[in-house]
């Protein structure tokens, strides 16, 4: 390559910084706008709500940027969209308030296009309180004329919200609305502040031993102790291609940070990292005590060669991402495509897949997202891990474009 990226010194084709870099170099410019530039965004964006529904227009990502970047959504940009029409952000309608949510349902139930009308359902699960469910229930069990036109139900319409329901209109969550961001760990330890200032709460130290319940004696040399593991080598390997097996996530919830997550021990999903983007999901049994057991199934293709070979393998157990220090925007991660993140919402190239636990039959949830090409040179796409708390089990479900 004739450049290089003027920050990481990436090989380029180009002169200028490497995608990543222009994403990190984006979200330390949000986080840079003082509270009186938010609040002139802001009322930027109530004044041209019509805007908000066109992806091309500049309105469009000063909104992406405050919501997911800042976590900031007030209700009155809220109204002033449902007042626009503007329904194609869906994450926009997160938690509003019960103005906005009955305003979204007459919408919902006046409305004989289909494509609003998902669009609508969206909306409405993004708000998603008990209302929101008994309308989507209703929806489900008496279907408008409109349905005939979709592919899916309201049930899994509400799934873009993180959660949904049973046949008896009990309410099933998927997601959690806490979230933390994985970072690369500098000069052998964190620093005492987030990779992401401003946007957070109190928090403990990564590299406190005392934040966790577990004890860092299993470190790798040179390395503070981090809750989060990507990437670790097992003596196993797969039965299709060969390749070692990796413990592709191991996380101790014992861990304050981790608490919300309600794993009272240290959860491990295995897989093949070579096979895994062969398979529709990828299962995998745990244990609290760490330990983890691949689930394996047929393959979507045969004769799989192993990709990824002895030195993929070294790379992807030699990164150095550890849990940062605070919590950080629940969409952070969903507007992400260089950040490898813990609960909040996924960043799904295609649309949100939920796997149905093969015990139980429930739809599993949400834990977190790893970017491929953060950890494998030149591999694409994004792994979503989700998990059944009751069942112990774990997937591992892979989607590019």
């Amino acid at each position: 390559m004739k450049y290089q990226c003027k920050n990481c010194g990436t090989s380029l084709g180009y002169d200028g910084l490497c995608w990543r870099c222009r994403a990190m170099k984006e979200r330390q410019e949000v986080l840079a706008w003082t509270d009186e530039e938010i609040q002139e965004k802001l009322r930027h964006l109530t004044a041209n709500a019509g805007k908000l529904d066109d992806y091309r227009a500049s309105e469009y990502a000063t909104l992406c940027q405050l919501m997911e970047i800042r976590g900031i959504c007030p209700p009155q940009l809220q109204r002033a969209a449902l007042e626009a029409g503007a329904f194609s952000l869906a994450h926009l309608y997160y938690h509003a308030p019960a103005d906005v949510r009955d305003g979204l349902i007459l919408r919902l139930m006046e409305t004989q296009s289909p494509h609003e009308a998902a669009c609508l359902m969206e909306c409405l699960a993004m708000q998603g309180d008990d209302r929101a469910l008994e309308i989507l229930l209703e929806l489900e069990r008496h279907p408008r004329p409109w349905r005939q036109q979709l592919y899916v139900d309201p049930s899994v319409y509400a799934q873009c919200g993180g959660w949904t329901f049973d046949g008896e209109g009990n309410r099933l969550q998927l997601n959690f609305d806490t979230s933390y961001a994985l970072v690369k760990e500098e000069a052998g330890a964190l620093s005492s502040t987030s990779h992401f200032p401003h946007i957070l709460s109190a928090g403990v130290s990564a590299s406190d031993p005392s934040s966790a319940g577990a004890t860092p004696e299993n470190s790798p040399a040179g390395h503070s102790y981090s809750p989060v593991k990507i990437g670790r080598i097992r003596q196993d390997r797969c039965p299709h291609c060969g390749c070692s097996i990796a413990d592709i996530l191991i996380l101790d919830g014992r861990d304050k940070r981790l608490g919300f997550l309600g794993i009272d021990g240290i959860f491990t999903a295995s897989c093949c990292p070579n096979c895994v983007g062969f398979s529709e999901t990828s299962f995998s049994r745990y244990a609290l005590d760490g330990g983890s057991e691949p689930l394996y199934s047929e393959l979507e293709i045969s004769d799989v060669e192993d990709y990824l070979g002895r030195n993929g393998i070294e790379e992807l157990s030699s990164n150095s991402y550890v849990l940062d220090n605070h919590p950080v925007p629940i969409f952070l991660g969903a507007g992400s495509e260089d950040l490898n993140i813990i609960g909040g919402f996924a960043n799904w190239i295609q649309d949100w897949q939920y796997a149905v636990c093969p015990d139980c039959g429930r739809p599993m949830r949400y834990l977190a997202q790893i970017q491929w090409d953060t950890v494998l040179e030149n591999m694409e796409g994004t792994l979503y891990i989700e998990f059944c708390p009751d069942c112990r089990v774990a997937a591992m479900i892979h989607q590019q474009t």
